[in-house]
């Protein structure tokens, strides 16, 4: 079989979406992609975000958050920025990296306002959900826009 096609999500904090994204496409789409994670500026993995993939079954608990820096040495086929911030602050790929943009609205800013915990789990499950739709769109989903 040929090599698995490489992704590297990449966002702000690699707390959330691109954490959910690298552990949507691992799941999904593992026979053809290899997928990893990262974060311009890394913080811990969002609790919410485990939660939020754990209602849908996919253990993400001992996933942690990684600097785009430790994967200087990989070669990805395609790099995909979930943030606008991400996109802005994209590093450097070789030539052969293709980068694209899916934007995903942030669930940690759309919490913020929550009255309570169920509240502020709705985001994270619809954006979990937008983001398992893009992942199931794959590979017609990696066509520029």
């Amino acid at each position: 079989m040929a090599d698995k096609t490489r992704i590297l999500y990449l966002c702000t904090g690699n707390s959330c979406r691109s954490q959910m994204a690298e552990a949507w496409t691992n799941r999904l789409k593992g026979e053809h992609f290899e997928a990893y994670s990262a974060g311009v500026q890394p913080k811990r993995v969002d609790p919410r975000a485990i939660i939020a993939m754990a209602e849908v079954g996919i253990d993400i608990s001992s996933q942690k958050s990684k600097d785009v820096d430790a994967f200087g040495n990989m070669e990805f086929d395609y790099v995909i920025t979930l943030c606008d911030n991400a996109r802005e602050s994209c590093p450097y790929f070789p030539a052969k990296t293709k980068l694209i943009h899916r934007g995903f609205e942030d669930p940690p800013k759309l919490a913020e306002t929550a009255g309570n915990e169920e509240e502020a789990m709705v985001p994270y499950r619809r954006i979990r959900d937008e983001i398992k739709a893009f992942v199931e769109s794959l590979p017609e989903g990696l066509k520029a826009e």
